[in-house]
This record gives structure tokens, C-alpha cells and sequence, in this order.
């Protein structure tokens, strides 16, 4: 167990710092005021700055990035040109979940439940954007995430609060046929993302998590790891998410307690078959972004830099201890 250090702050007055990302043009972020920014790897000032109107974004490539919002539009935006490169309806209900994947040129989003219908629209933006797929009956709730496989970008995971964790063949447009695997987390779903080739997590809002197979030789649909509410395990509050290593080797939990202005990375990992957690072994950001939320963080592995994001409307970046 060890610390890192605050190393410098970005703050956006009066927003919620909805999410980052990193590219290789500087470090992205999203306010709750609908502002997309392009801040310098060090926090020092802002390259770039957008007015979107949406809530939720996705990188397509180091350059390109596409939002979404509650009105169902669609935009996607050159930031080495500093514009817009296309605007576009995607759907007449609110985008809550976005995925973007740069070898197909394609961007899917998934909706709320609107007119008794969540759906997914999958669209191919090489031209003008048009649209290659429209799924209404995937789930029967809110779509709140969706990932594309890291290797085939014709499969299509998405996530549910009707507790389901879908994998889709896209190549397929009947809906009776479209969904591959099923994998039933039984709470409604707050993130889900591939893991390898086969393996997949899930997170809930009730903060529990599980990593399932879609490998012939173990049971459809049931956890090949029930890691159950980890608040209880890893004496934290609230999960912010989670990110993965595509290789199969593991991923890293972002834990967080309001109580004790702490904000915790947690390693998990696959030793031999099985998936293990190791809570005692975290990287502790003390102070984190005091008693407000932690929404998001990534990494610059080439700085050693880990960035995080909160509803305190600040970007923060830590180092390790000199």
C-alpha cells in the first residue's frame, strides 16, 4: 500500500467534472455545463474548448471525440482542427451510454427506457452519418453502458438496469437472433467492459462486482467470480468505475470513502483460473476531492501521472511521492 501526491488542479467553477480521458493532445474533460476541454497533460491551462450541449463522450481516435446527449443528438469534434466535423439526431429519447471504436468507424449509443423501448443505434461516420443498425429490443430498461470488444468491433456489449449484460453480433440485424450471450448480474447495471476475449465485468449500483466467461468449457451466464458488494470488502463507499487490461491480466477498481476524503486504487487480477482482488495492496490518493464524489480517472503511464475528476469541479493529477 502506498500514496501518491497531489501534483496540480484544473478547476471549472461551479460545474461537476462528469468525466476524463486521456489522448495524446492533452487530457479531455466534460462539466456538467455541457463543456468539452482539452486541458494540458500538467493542468497548466486549456488548449481547447467546445460547447457541446450533451452530457456523456466517447474518444473515437486520439483526435476525435464524440458526444451525446439528453436530447438525442450527436456530435463529433476534431480537436486538431478545433471544430465540429458532424451534428446529427440520433434518436427522439435520452442518450445515456456512448461507445466509440475507431477500426470500424463506428459510434453506438444506448438510450432510456422511452415509449416503452431502450434502444441501441449503431451509426458509421466515415461520410455523412448513417445509420447500420437499430436494436429496441435488446432490454427492457435504461442502457447504461456500452463497450465494444476490444478485437472484434462487430460484437457489442451493453448493459442494463434491467440487471443484464449483453454480448451482440451488429453483423446481425434480427433481434431474435442478435444477442450471443446473456449474462444476468441480477442489479441493475453501472459500468461492464471486456476483461480478455471471453471474459467480461460488472458493476452495479449497489456497488457489487463480478467477472463472467463466455468460454465454452463454464456455464452460460453464471459469475466465474462473485466478488459480491465490495464496500463491505474494501471498506470504501462508493466505486467510480473501473478500468481493464484487454490482455486478460486484470484491471484496477477506483474506490472511493466521502467520510474519509480518500480515494483508493484497487488491483484485480487473474492468478492462474481464478480472479482475485487484492484490497490490502491499493494506491491511496489522500485527500482526494474532499467530501465530494470522485466521477472518473485514467492514467499517462509515459508520466507516471494518475488523473482524477469530481463533483467539486476540479481535474486533479497525482505523482508518486519523491
Amino acid at each position: 500500500m502506498y500514496s501518491l501526491r497531489e501534483a496540480a488542479s484544473f478547476h471549472a467553477p461551479g460545474t461537476y467534472v462528469l468525466d476524463i480521458a486521456n489522448t495524446s493532445l492533452g487530457l479531455l474533460s466534460l462539466t456538467s455545463d455541457h463543456r468539452l476541454s482539452l486541458l494540458r497533460h500538467d493542468l497548466g491551462g486549456v488548449v481547447k474548448s467546445f460547447e457541446t450541449g450533451h452530457g456523456i463522450m466517447g474518444v473515437v481516435s486520439d483526435g476525435v471525440v464524440c458526444t451525446a446527449g439528453e436530447a438525442g443528438g450527436v456530435s463529433v469534434w476534431d480537436l486538431r482542427a478545433g471544430s465540429r466535423v458532424a451534428s446529427f439526431q440520433g434518436v427522439d429519447a435520452p442518450i445515456i451510454s456512448l461507445a466509440c471504436d475507431a477500426s470500424s468507424h463506428s459510434i453506438a449509443v444506448g438510450t432510456e427506457l422511452h415509449d416503452h423501448n431502450a434502444s441501441i443505434v449503431i451509426w458509421d461516420v466515415r461520410a455523412a452519418a448513417s445509420q447500420k443498425r437499430l436494436y429496441t429490443e435488446v432490454h427492457s430498461d435504461d442502457i447504461t453502458e456500452l463497450k465494444f470488444h476490444p478485437n472484434d468491433p462487430s460484437i457489442l456489449l451493453s448493459g442494463s438496469t434491467d440487471g443484464l449484460v449483453n454480448l451482440c453480433d451488429t453483423r446481425i440485424a434480427d433481434e431474435d437472433e442478435v444477442v450471443i450471450q446473456t449474462f444476468n448480474h441480477g442489479a441493475s447495471i453501472h459500468h461492464a467492459g471486456f476483461l480478455s476475449n471471453t471474459e467480461v465485468y460488472a458493476l452495479s449500483h449497489d456497488e457489487r462486482f463480478a467477472v463472467y466467461s463466455g468460454a465454452e468449457e463454464h456455464e452460460r451466464g453464471v459469475a466465474i467470480k462473485d466478488f459480491g458488494d465490495v464496500r463491505e470488502s474494501l471498506g470504501c463507499q462508493y466505486v467510480a468505475g473501473a478500468t481493464t487490461k484487454v490482455d486478460g491480466s486484470g484491471g484496477i477498481l477506483g474506490v472511493g470513502s466521502h467520510d474519509q476524503q480518500m480515494f483508493s486504487l484497487v488491483h484485480f487480477a487473474k492468478n492462474g483460473a481464478a480472479w482475485e482482488m487484492d484490497g490490502g495492496n491499493r494506491v491511496n490518493l489522500p485527500g482526494a476531492h474532499g467530501e465530494e464524489i470522485v466521477r472518473g480517472f485514467c492514467f499517462f503511464d509515459e508520466q507516471q501521472v494518475v488523473y482524477t475528476c469530481g463533483e467539486d469541479g476540479k481535474v486533479k493529477a497525482w505523482h508518486p511521492e519523491s
